[in-house]
């Protein structure tokens, strides 16, 4: 076994890192854990002004591009851009998705088809664009923000947790393609976590919090930072042989009872 300093086996230096809904929320968390670990980080998103916002409160290192991932023909101007402006990509990062809450019977194939455009196609045409790269230079990650909605069934979800389930195979199939080539592709599935959405959610539904605690063994929700972390471990040398994998940071809510 090869000795490394502790700290630098997480390192994320010299590393660039597109976070698509990287702004607000996970994406935030994970752009600002990563920016921490010394990647430059590029924040990917529809609105300017909260992309600018997350931007300044990261500083140095960070930037900001306006893009909507849904226009599936504009990826590789994108992955242009960034690199001709920071550097070569060598972490993307699937972050950005919609959620639709309704019963299954009244959701219309348009909106189904909607959610799947946004966190499916948009992150395969981000692959399309990316990947290519890094095979050439043999090294990169890609990561995945998949759900609870991914291991068990959740009601009044149900395009959500196609899409969500789905991505879940897209790693698996990924990575077998491009691992040998040096580029891991893995997930992370949040559990429930106090974001400001999760927050006006739940404050305002006692009776599905407490369901939520009571099938979280650690009967907590989790902060916007544990899923950061997790993603920084799976960017960096740390987790050189972890590809095709879908980590639950969820408290044990998909094995609990």
């Amino acid at each position: 076994m090869h000795p490394h300093k502790f700290p630098e086996i997480f390192s994320l230096r010299g590393e660039t890192a597109l976070i698509t809904g990287g702004g607000t929320g996970i994406g935030f968390a994970m752009a600002r854990a990563m920016h921490s670990a010394g990647a430059r980080v590029v924040l990917v998103g529809r609105r300017e002004a909260e992309l600018a916002a997350a931007e300044k409160k990261l500083g140095a290192g960070a930037s900001h591009v306006v893009h909507d991932i849904t226009q599936l023909g504009a990826a590789a101007a994108l992955v242009e851009r960034v690199t001709r402006e920071v550097g070569p990509i060598t972490c993307l990062v699937n972050n950005a998705g919609i959620h639709l809450k309704k019963p299954a019977v009244d959701t219309t194939p348009e909106e189904f088809q909607q959610v799947l455009t946004t966190h499916l196609l948009g992150a395969h045409a981000l692959v399309r664009a990316v990947v290519p790269g890094m095979i050439t230079r043999k090294h990169g990650t890609v990561l995945f923000t998949a759900s609870m909605a991914s291991l068990f069934g959740i009601p009044l979800v149900i395009a959500y947790t196609a899409a969500k389930t789905a991505m879940v195979g897209m790693v698996r199939g990924y990575a077998t393609e491009f691992s040998s080539h040096g580029v891991r592709v893995n997930a992370i599935a949040p559990g429930w976590i106090e974001t400001e959405m999760s927050r006006k959610a739940l404050d305002g539904d006692p009776a599905r919090k407490a369901k939520i605690l009571g099938r979280t063994p650690m009967a907590k929700l989790g902060s916007p930072e544990d899923i950061g972390w997790a993603a920084v471990y799976l960017a960096s040398p740390a987790a050189k042989f972890v590809t095709g994998v879908t980590l639950p940071v969820d408290g044990g809510a998909s094995v609990g009872f």
